[in-house]
């Protein structure tokens, strides 16, 4: 049975008194965000290990970035799934503090394990590296700044270096560099 988390803090401290084994199952649904623009979706399963909470999951994040052409926002959906281990920082039999392992997240002294920053990190994995607001976005123009995807700007066409030539032809579409047959290639 799971259980609707309305935060992605999550009380654990009954289920590490519970037996190795033990799961729990909760629902995210959340807005995160300075505006609450991105939103956060999915189920994840706490288990109890010998070592700790095991969190595993299936995540949709819907986030606002910046396109990579038109510096424009951009919306993005991706889908994860996460999988990570939460280690306790309070021995709680006997009340005294852990080490911290490195490159691990902690279960904090009230037993509170927070998903905020594993969600974060998955979410930025699965994002593409180039975050377009379409995929046919024309980017700005290198010399005004103008936004293309509104029009073409005022600038006079690019005069190119005469020793980029010959490649200039062939990006024509011209079949020969020497200058003497100039047939289009089909």
């Amino acid at each position: 049975m799971s259980q609707l988390c309305n935060e992605m803090h999550i009380n654990v401290a009954q289920l590490l008194k519970e037996p190795v084994g033990s799961t729990r199952s909760y629902q995210i649904n959340e807005l995160v965000g300075k505006e609450g623009t991105n939103s956060i979706k999915g189920e994840v399963t706490l288990t109890h290990t010998n070592r700790g909470i095991l969190v595993k999951g299936t995540m949709t994040a819907n986030v606002t970035g910046v396109c990579s052409r038109c510096l424009n926002s951009a919306d993005c959906s991706v889908n994860f799934d996460l999988e990570d281990e939460f280690l306790p920082s309070m021995d709680t039999p006997k009340g005294l503090s852990l080490p911290k392992e490195p490159d691990s997240f902690a279960i904090d002294s009230n037993h509170v394990l927070d998903l905020s920053e594993v969600i974060r990190q998955y979410t930025l994995l699965a994002m593409p590296t180039k975050l377009l607001c379409r995929p046919d976005c024309a980017g700005i123009c290198p010399s005004c700044g103008h936004n293309l995807n509104q029009g073409p700007c005022q600038c006079p066409p690019q005069v190119h270096d005469q020793r980029w030539s010959k490649l200039v032809l062939l990006k024509k579409g011209e079949r020969s560099l020497n200058g003497i047959t100039k047939e289009k290639v089909c």
